[in-house]
């Protein structure tokens, strides 16, 4: 009889659901796709990024508005919006106000009197909302979890606030793959286990970068990809050198409502990678799991329900 863990595996498995074109991903999302192509300015980033933090307010303001908020001149973002391949500014904003209406059309949440911890839940409960509208086309996590299921060596990268994060991916994978290497310190420790990895034959990093996003994780996302590796992000909603270091990048929504963030969608992220693995090599994963269960119980790992 398999234990709890197999068969939650077994019945969890991914499935594609809609095709890309039903899905409506989250307003988030969709401003990346927007702006991740071209190459941007550092003036032009800013409006990016204020405008994918504030869609549902910027996507209203007049030029004049938007240039005094994000602090940079009317000319430059009507450069922004040439860049982003609008023919100007009204163009650009009617796209954007359309991105809104769809966000507010998709039901956010009716203000009231909640506390902070209850509107630091509510915000995590936006960002588990734009998770799952973006998890509607799982294309993408499906694709990457057959690639990290693949790597072996499998690295995983998190330095700082996102050690955490990485910590407990390791910790899951090494159930299901046969070599796991975890990444939490910087500098040239980091570098070596990179250039070992790549030389041990892997080819995928799994990196992990909250806010505040850490000079050394770019380094390290720099190291990788030099060596050969590609590497997979899980970040935050910014856009920002870290995601344009990385192939692909896993964008979740993080808590900021109080002093120190929480991570609520960042682990479904984890925890759907995971699940990707598991389903790309559904006999590996069986076996491991047979193997670990029978070890815990002969050493009593766990304490009997």
């Amino acid at each position: 009889m398999p234990s709890p863990q197999q068969a939650r595996a077994q019945a969890s498995a991914i499935t594609s659901g809609k095709t890309a074109a039903e899905v409506e991903a989250s307003p988030t999302s969709q401003l990346r796709a927007l702006f991740d192509g071209p190459h941007l300015s550092p003036g032009q980033r800013r409006i990016a990024q204020y405008l994918i933090e504030n869609i549902t307010e910027a996507a209203f303001l007049s030029i004049t508005d938007l240039a005094e908020r994000v602090g940079v001149s009317q000319p430059s973002v009507t450069r922004f919006a040439g860049a982003v391949g609008f023919s100007g500014y009204p163009a650009l904003r009617e796209k954007l106000q359309s991105i809104a209406l769809g966000a507010l059309a998709g039901g956010a949440a009716e203000e009231n009197s909640s506390n902070e911890l209850q509107a630091a839940v509510d915000a995590e409960i936006d960002n588990l909302e734009n998770l799952r509208r973006d998890f509607g086309n799982p294309d993408q996590v499906i694709q990457v979890g057959r690639e990290l299921s693949r790597s072996t060596p499998l690295t995983l990268l998190g330095l700082r606030i996102s050690a955490s994060l990485a910590e407990y991916f390791a910790y899951a994978a090494r159930r299901i793959h046969p070599d796991v290497r975890l990444v939490t310190r910087g500098g040239s420790v980091a570098y070596d286990a990179l250039l070992q990895s790549r030389e041990a034959g892997g080819t995928w990093v799994l990196a992990f970068s909250m806010p505040r996003h850490a000079q050394e994780t770019l380094t390290a996302v720099r190291v990788a990809r030099s060596a050969g590796l590609r590497v997979a992000l899980v970040t935050d909603l910014a856009l920002g050198p870290v995601a344009d270091a990385a192939d692909v990048v896993f964008a979740t929504g993080t808590g900021s409502r109080l002093v120190f963030d929480s991570y609520a969608a960042p682990g479904v992220m984890a925890a759907a990678l995971l699940q990707a693995m598991t389903d790309a090599d559904p006999e590996r994963t069986q076996a491991r799991l047979e193997e670990y269960e029978q070890i815990s119980d002969q050493h009593q790992f766990f304490l009997r329900d």
